[in-house]
């Protein structure tokens, strides 16, 4: 029987579980939430693209009408060291991290896991070493300090008496610490920034993810530097409007401020901000909510990041007076 929408849904009891890097979307009867085609892969109605990268079923490919090959928009191609990718292709540039084209932006994400491990009384020096064979370094505990110890492991645990009384919890003999926010990965239009802190429960250090846009893309705020100056440091939107992350909008219209341009080679980024939560809404109906940077304001200075750094800029200037508020 040939593909169409006219039988009742029938999907799945449990949802569908997509491989690393795979959407989870509605297939074309907006029916059942499918694991999305990606390029080169057969598709069909039932079985669509991922639109998120961009791709559309070519039914021209194949002879059978009813069956296409996931091809990616026509788009700018990207260039990392000296290799072309075509727009919706993904590729490895490494074995620790895997990448995707899009429309001449390189997006990467870590293959390898970026835990970091607490000094424990079971383990209390721990490091990572690289095994032979293998891609990413695993931890392994060692029982006496080694000649350079593991310098970014924080201590967090205070000493009591061997005989005192136990916590209740972990929280409560916890020493809370939390890392700066990183840079943000994208220098225009939505990216992301990350932290390591053990403020939970468990006291375990976990890490934390936000979205940020320093400033949209495809804008061109030099024309409202004022006449005289070189810089502007932190405009704000004079319109408002809603945030989009992966086709998904923000259910709530905001003014946020970005940081601005120079003309005298001079970069812009946040200097303060404040971390907020803001709620996402999909053409699939689906709705979450994903902490946000906010900007307060900016700075210009001479110590900018690469250009078309996948792997998150070099610069490593501080934000300060960043805090989570409800918004």
């Amino acid at each position: 029987m040939s593909e169409d929408c006219s039988q009742p849904c029938n999907c799945p009891a449990e949802t569908p579980l997509c491989p690393f890097g795979t959407s989870l979307v509605l297939d074309g009867c907006g029916c059942c939430k499918v694991c999305a085609r990606q390029a080169g892969e057969p598709c069909s109605l039932l079985e669509p693209c991922d639109h998120h990268k961009e791709l559309y079923c070519d039914y021209g490919v194949l002879s059978d009408t009813e069956t296409g090959i996931c091809m990616a928009q026509e788009g700018q191609t990207c260039d990392l060291g000296g290799v072309i990718y075509r727009s919706g292709e993904t590729f490895q540039p490494s074995c620790k991290h895997q990448c995707v084209c899009i429309n001449g932006e390189i997006g990467c994400v870590p293959t390898c896991a970026s835990d970091v491990r607490l000094p424990s009384p079971d383990c209390p020096y721990p490091r990572r070493i690289q095994i032979p064979g293998k891609c990413c370094e695993e931890w392994v505990c060692d029982s006496s300090p080694q000649e350079h110890p593991f310098e970014s492991a924080m201590a967090v645990y205070r000493q009591v008496s061997a005989h005192g009384p136990q916590p209740e919890s972990p929280r409560d003999n916890c020493i809370v610490q939390t890392t700066e926010w990183s840079e943000c990965s994208a220098t225009c239009g939505m990216g992301v920034s990350s932290r390591v802190t053990n403020d939970n429960e468990q006291c375990q250090l976990e890490r934390q993810t936000r979205v940020c846009m320093i400033r949209p893309c495809q804008v061109d705020q030099q024309r409202s530097i004022k006449r005289g100056k070189k810089c502007v440091r932190t405009p704000k939107s004079q319109r408002g409007m809603r945030f989009e992350l992966s086709d998904c909008r923000s259910t709530k219209v905001y003014k946020p401020k970005f940081c601005g341009v120079c003309t005298d080679g001079r970069c812009c980024t946040p200097q303060s901000t404040i971390t907020a939560e803001v709620e996402f809404r999909c053409p699939e109906g689906d709705s979450f909510k994903k902490k946000m940077m906010f900007i307060k304001s900016c700075s210009c200075h001479y110590d900018c990041p690469r250009e078309n750094d996948i792997f998150l800029a070099s610069n490593t200037r501080r934000m300060i007076g960043d805090y989570e508020n409800d918004m």
